[in-house]
Order: C-alpha cells, then structure tokens, then sequence
C-alpha cells in the first residue's frame, strides 16, 4: 500500500481496517477471465454502482466494471483500459458516465458502461480519487486523497488541479442538494459548500470531528452525512445546522443511494442495511447472517436491493419500516 493514511480513505479504507481486503485487492494474483456474457461477478471487490437508465453498473478492483441490464440477476464485463481500482461511478444519464479510482484515474463511458476511455492518470501523484460529479455534459469534478480536487470544463479532454481546503485531508463525497448547492465531506469531519455551482468552496461547522464517508441529498431538500462508527447527520437548511439521526449502530456506513420512491438506503459493516422511509429522519435496521460489509446500494424490482461489497454482489429485500 503506498500510504499509511490510505486506510481512511472511503471505501477502501475500512475494508483495509477490518477485514484487510487490501491485501485481497492488491495480492499478485491473476485478473479472473469471464466470458462476454452471464458474468457472475461475486469473487472481486466492488466499491461503486450507480443506474445509467434501467441499466446498473458496478465498478471495482482492478479496473473492472460489470453491466446487468435484467436488474443484477445477469452481469457482463465492461471494456476498461485500466487494471487501477476504481471507487466511484457517476451518470448524467443512461448513456454518459464516469468512473475514478486510484493512481488518479478517471474513466469515461458514452455507451451506458459498455466501453470506457482513459481521460486522466496521474500514478507518480500516488492519490486515489474516490468521488466524482458532473453539472452538466462538459463540466465536472472528481475529489480524492491529499485534498485532491480536480475540474474540467471540456468533457474531460483536459482536468485542472485546484486546491479547496487547506492541508492534506482526504475528500471522501460529493454530492448536490435538492437546491442546487454542492457539498464535500472527508476525513476529520471536513464539510465544504459551494453556492455558485463548484467555482467558490465554503467551511462550514461540522458535527462531527470523524470520518465522513457520503452525502446524499434527500428528495425534501434535506442533506445526510455518514460515516465512521455508524454516525449519520441530517441538515434541512443547506449544512448551516446539522441533526444527529440515532440507529443505535457503530457499525460504520460506507455508501448508500436515493432510491426511486424517495427512499434511502445506507450500507456499511458487517452486514448492516439501514432503510429510510422519512428523508432520513429516522432508519430501520437490517442485518445479514455473515457480516458482510458493503460499499453501496441500489434499488432493483420487485422491492429488492442490490448490495456491493467485499464479495461482489447480494441481493436482500428491501428492509420494511
């Protein structure tokens, strides 16, 4: 590993701390060969997924990225041009995304995940990108360790370097209220907010001197934070104040998603599933046998959730509240 602070980085980090999947990503052995298709990809770690459509992608270790377009019982490997871990996916739509990762790679896709391109590496600057998002087809950004912060106004062609917080401390989540504002979250409690669309970056007065691993905005304007020991935080006026939301959990929660009916789902250590039927205000707990931790979640019919993590892929019902 080519930092000690890499174990706080989102994702990643925890996996290292508690169940040393580091080793299980980054050991010497061979990348497994599937088939174009029927791709069963529950032997890699998958750290990402988001919905480009009706379609999911998942991303991982080693560069891999998996597509189902039949809501995760079936899954085929994309073409990626990077053998580099990848820890977060982004798209604008069901055609265009992102994917970024370590050695500062950043992947684009304009065939729904099928096919990437390589936009940017940077190996020699030994910082994991671990968020990305994109405010419209040309202009977008993708955040990491070290304070890492970098933007582009031209699709990805070219990416610029910016420094947003002083010092070094990892940029774990970024993500957009309901209002439009933009927010960033990282190590040590770190909260940042922008009013003018990513160009200016603000402090704020955060509630917690911990690990913040997401953000995800609710459908009523209201904005969460997660993380480290299972602390969740709710906001519903644009980060100015914040609430503590209480599940009687210390299990850290490492990623999450809005579902389609407004739902919200967290995820994290072992085995935990935390449902949301009220933006957030409150959660329901479900645990699975076998403590599995997982790194994210998305929606899948009928009433189902599909869970990424350490052992590719799972499926559960989605927790009743």
């Amino acid at each position: 590993m080519r930092s000690s602070r890499l174990p706080e980085l989102r994702g990643i980090v925890l996996f290292v701390l508690v169940l040393a999947v580091a080793a299980y990503a980054f050991s010497p052995r061979p990348v497994p060969r599937f088939p174009a298709t029927g791709v069963a990809a529950d032997s890699l770690l998958l750290l990402d997924a988001a919905r480009a459509g009706k379609r999911v992608v998942v991303a991982g270790e080693r560069g891999n990225v998996f597509v189902s377009d039949d809501d995760g019982r079936t899954w085929r490997r994309a073409r990626t041009p990077t053998q580099s871990t990848l820890t977060a996916l982004y798209f604008r739509d069901a055609q265009h995304g992102w994917a970024v990762g370590h050695d500062a790679v950043i992947l684009r896709t304009l065939d729904g995940g099928d096919t990437w391109e390589q936009m940017h590496f940077a190996p020699d600057e030994q910082k994991p990108l671990l968020d990305v998002w994109f405010a419209s087809a040309d202009k977008g950004y993708a955040i990491g360790a070290y304070g890492s912060f970098y933007e582009t106004t031209d699709a990805g062609a070219s990416w610029q370097s910016r420094k947003v917080l002083e010092g070094d401390t990892h940029l774990n989540a970024l993500a957009q209220a309901a209002d439009g504002k933009l927010f960033l979250a990282g190590e040590a409690g770190a909260l940042l907010r922008s009013r003018d669309g990513g160009r200016t970056w603000e402090p704020l007065a955060s509630p917690y001197n911990g690990s913040i691993f997401g953000l995800l905005g609710a459908k009523d304007g209201g904005l969460l934070a997660f993380g480290l020991r299972g602390k969740i935080f709710r906001s519903s006026d644009s980060g100015e104040t914040w609430q503590p939301v209480d599940t009687g959990r210390q299990a850290s929660l490492m990623g999450g998603s809005v579902l389609d009916d407004g739902s919200i789902v967290l995820v994290g250590q072992d085995g935990t599933i935390l449902s949301s039927r009220d933006n957030g205000r409150s959660f329901a707990l479900q645990e699975r046998a076998g403590g599995r931790t997982f790194a994210a979640a998305v929606g899948a019919e009928p009433r189902e959730l599909l869970l990424f993590g350490e052992s590719g892929v799972a499926r559960a019902a989605l927790p009743a509240q």
